[in-house]
C-alpha cells in the first residue's frame, strides 16, 4: 500500500517526538516576550536569564515547526503565527492557573496569590484602612496590588492578568460581574472664603454658575459627578482638570474654583491643612458604589466576593471603633 511522505521538519531542526507537547514554561516566556517586546524584558519579566529564554523558545519553534518571533535590534515581534500561538498560549496558562485556584481554593479559600486591581480614586484611600483586617483574617493570602484605571484594569481582567479590580459602580463591560460593596458620597469643597461656603442648605443645581473643576477623562468619578449633578460634559471641556485629586484639592485651595471629592477621600485625610471648606448637600448626594468586579465564569469568583465582604466588615468595625 502506498503511504505519505512525512511532513518535513522546519530547514536546520531535528524531527520534533511524535506527540510531543509544549511546556506550560514556555509558553509563559512566549507570553512574556509578547507582551514585553523584547527578549530582555520578557527574561526579568519571568524570572529567568535571558540566554535560558532564547533557549526555551528555540526549543518551541523547533517543536511546532514555525518560527513565533523575528528578533531585531528595536526588540522582538511577533510572526503571524507567534501571534495566534501567543494568544492560545495566554488561554492554556490562565486556564492552568483557575484549575490551580479553584482546586486549593474548593478547600481553603484566600490562599495564595491574589492580584487585585484598585483605580486610583480608591486604592489609596481605602486599602490602607481594610489591609491589616485582610492580613489578620487570612495570613496565607499573598495580595499583590495594580492602580491604574477602570477601563484598562477591567480589560487585565478579562485577559486574566487580575483577579479582581475594585471599581466604582455604575460601570458597565461585557464578560465582568460584580458585586457592591458600599456607597461613597459626593461633598462640595470650595475656598475657604467662597459664598457657597456660608449658604444654609446645598443642592447640587447651585453648581451650574460655579467653575466646577473636575478630574481629567478617563477617570469614572468626573463621569459620576457630571452625571448626579446634572452637568452637560461639553460644557466641561474647556475647564482646567486634574490629573489626581491631591491636585484638585490644591487647585481648589489657590481659588480657581470649586470641586466634588468623595467621603471616602475626605474621611482618609486628603483635605488635611488645605485652606478649603467641605460641605455635604442635602438631600446628600450619593456619586459612586463602590465595587468588586471579576472575569465572568472566573475560578476565584467566590474568593473576590469573599474579599469583597471583608473589605465591608473591616470599614464598618473602624467605624465602630
Amino acid at each position: 500500500m502506498e503511504t505519505l511522505p512525512p511532513i518535513p521538519d522546519r530547514p536546520g531542526t531535528l524531527p520534533s517526538p511524535r506527540g510531543a507537547m509544549p511546556t506550560l514554561r514556555q509558553l509563559q516566556f512566549l507570553v512574556a516576550i509578547a507582551e514585553t517586546g523584547s527578549f530582555s524584558a520578557g527574561a526579568e519579566r519571568a524570572c529567568v536569564t535571558q540566554p535560558t529564554l532564547s533557549s526555551a523558545i528555540k526549543e518551541l519553534e523547533d517543536l511546532l515547526g514555525v518560527q513565533l518571533l523575528e528578533r531585531g535590534r528595536s526588540g522582538a515581534s511577533l510572526t503571524s503565527a507567534g501571534e495566534e500561538a501567543a494568544a492560545r498560549a495566554g488561554r492554556i496558562i490562565a486556564e492552568a492557573e483557575d484549575l490551580v485556584h479553584s482546586v486549593r481554593g474548593a478547600g481553603a479559600p484566600l490562599t495564595g496569590a491574589f492580584k487585585l486591581g484598585a483605580i486610583p480614586t480608591i486604592a489609596p484611600f481605602l486599602l490602607p484602612q481594610v489591609l491589616p483586617a485582610i492580613r489578620a483574617d487570612w495570613p496565607l493570602l499573598k495580595l499583590y496590588l495594580r492602580e491604574d484605571l477602570t477601563a484598562r484594569l477591567l480589560e487585565s481582567v478579562r485577559m486574566r492578568r487580575l483577579d479582581a479590580a475594585l471599581i466604582a459602580l455604575p460601570f458597565e463591560a461585557p464578560g465582568i460581574e460584580s458585586l457592591p460593596l458600599f456607597d461613597d458620597e459626593l461633598l462640595f469643597v470650595a475656598p475657604r472664603l467662597h459664598p457657597l461656603a456660608r449658604e444654609g442648605a446645598l443642592t447640587h443645581d447651585r453648581l451650574l454658575r460655579e467653575t466646577v473643576l473636575l478630574l481629567e477623562d478617563g477617570h469614572c468619578l468626573r463621569e459620576h459627578a457630571l452625571s448626579v449633578c446634572r452637568m452637560p460634559a461639553a460644557g466641561r471641556e474647556a475647564d482646567v482638570s486634574a490629573t489626581s485629586l491631591h491636585t484638585l484639592v490644591q487647585m481648589v485651595a489657590s481659588g480657581l474654583g470649586v470641586s466634588l471629592l468623595p467621603r471616602l477621600a475626605l474621611a482618609a485625610g486628603i483635605a488635611a491643612g488645605a485652606e478649603i471648606t467641605v460641605r455635604p448637600f442635602s438631600p446628600p448626594l450619593i456619586g459612586r458604589t463602590i465595587g468588586m468586579a471579576w472575569r465572568q465564569g472566573s475560578a476565584r469568583a467566590e474568593e473576590a466576593q469573599l474579599l469583597g465582604e471583608v473589605i465591608v466588615q473591616a470599614r464598618r468595625n473602624r467605624s465602630d471603633g
